[in-house]
């Protein structure tokens, strides 16, 4: 039987496909006449929509990626502090784009720019401040340019305007925005794993009090949200995937890579039945709400798809399949920024779709178009370094 490899590259491809998705499924919100499955489910309802799978299934493969991710740098010698300096650096990183997002839905048209100019230069920063410059470039240009978007970001904090319901407001949190939300639990979760020397029990054990912290809230045991965990359910995610990335790793170190199959195929069908089963006691399935359900259901898809991810690349070599999505999984940030410039660049010139373009399967199509030309165009970015190293 074929032993599996250290180091996955299905865990790329699903990144890729996620990307692809999660562009698809944002354009495609504002489509009309369209399945309401595909859409995202409304906040208080027990229900979960194809776009309510998306997020978490990112979130759980950054759980995935992250030992990896660590494991490298401990093998390169990097220190224990050194490491932890990355971690906070990388959270800080989407942690400030998350606060600028999530001002951004509150944008008032009173401020001094109007929305679509603020959300392209903060986008436009995002870039000057974080991007992956080449070495060979002299560090004082490299710094004047990190320094001008940090000057951008500075300037669009001051002129801010934010509308909450008719009050004017200045910039705030609120729920920090999906990369927000991404860069608390990896933060958290990285220093756990940092911390748990990357200890499978240890992992597990933590997981378990990551998801009872979620039940607890949603059975009204615990009825606060706790400080910087929430309800701990983008932690469950993001910890699921690290679970199973070194329970994958366990299997490569005992050359027992074949039980693989029934371990994950298990796990995936055992979480969505869970998910099932716990739905009417705790509050239903709801992304909004983020319940328990949805997290075990949404776990359970994500480790059924990368199974067979696995079984297509990394054991039947069709990592060619995916060619056309690959940046999605090599430049991620980068491909999750790109709608902003190009929402906001039609939004500014007042440029609209024809009518039969937002509606129906024409609607449909025109998303997934728009989705495979920013990869496309990401693609042809990557060839020139033009990409986020965060």
């Amino acid at each position: 039987m074929q032993q599996l490899p250290k180091r996955l590259l299905s865990i790329d491809v699903l990144r890729a496909i996620t990307m692809l998705l999660m562009i698809f499924v944002n354009d495609a919100s504002g489509v009309k006449n369209i399945p309401e499955w595909i859409d995202h489910a409304p906040g208080k309802a027990d229900a979960m929509g194809f776009a309510d799978t998306i997020f978490p299934a990112f979130l759980f493969i950054v759980g995935l990626s992250l030992p990896f991710a660590i494991k490298n740098r401990l093998n390169k010698g990097d220190s224990f502090s050194s490491i932890l300096v990355y971690i906070l650096t990388r959270s800080a990183a989407l942690l400030i784009m998350g606060f600028y997002h999530v001002n951004l839905e509150s944008y008032s048209d009173t401020s001094l720019l109007p929305k679509p100019l603020w959300a392209i230069l903060i986008t436009l920063a995002f870039f000057l401040i974080w991007l992956d410059y080449p070495e060979t470039m002299a560090k004082a240009k490299r710094y004047a340019l990190s320094g001008l978007g940090i000057a951008i970001l500075i300037a669009m904090a001051i002129i801010y305007k934010g509308n909450d319901d008719g009050e004017i407001t200045g910039m705030r949190p609120e729920w920090w925005g999906i990369l927000g939300i991404i860069g608390w639990a990896y933060l958290i979760c990285a220093i756990v794993y940092l911390l748990a020397k990357g200890k499978l029990n240890i992992l597990f054990l933590v997981l378990v009090l990551f998801v009872a912290i979620n039940i607890a809230r949603h059975t009204g045991i615990i009825h606060k949200r706790l400080f910087l965990i929430g309800d701990a359910s983008s932690l469950c995610l993001t910890m699921g995937g690290i679970v199973i990335s070194e329970l994958y790793a366990r299997l490569v170190s005992l050359g027992k890579t074949q039980r693989m199959w029934l371990i994950f195929g298990l796990t995936g069908v055992l979480l969505t039945v869970l998910g099932l089963v716990i739905r009417p006691y705790t509050q239903g399935i709801s992304k909004i709400r983020s319940t328990p359900a949805w997290i075990f259901i949404c776990s359970g898809i994500t480790i059924l798809v990368f199974e067979l991810m696995i079984y297509l690349v990394d054991v039947k070599g069709k990592k060619n399949w995916f060619k056309w999505i690959w940046p999605a999984g090599t430049s991620t940030l980068t491909c999750y920024l790109m709608p902003y410039f190009q929402v906001f660049l039609l939004m500014l010139f007042h440029i609209n779709y024809p009518d039969i373009f937002n509606s129906g399967i024409i609607g449909l199509a025109r998303s997934m178009a728009t989705a495979f030309i920013l990869i496309a165009l990401v693609g042809l970015m990557e060839k020139k370094r033009i990409r986020l190293k965060v």
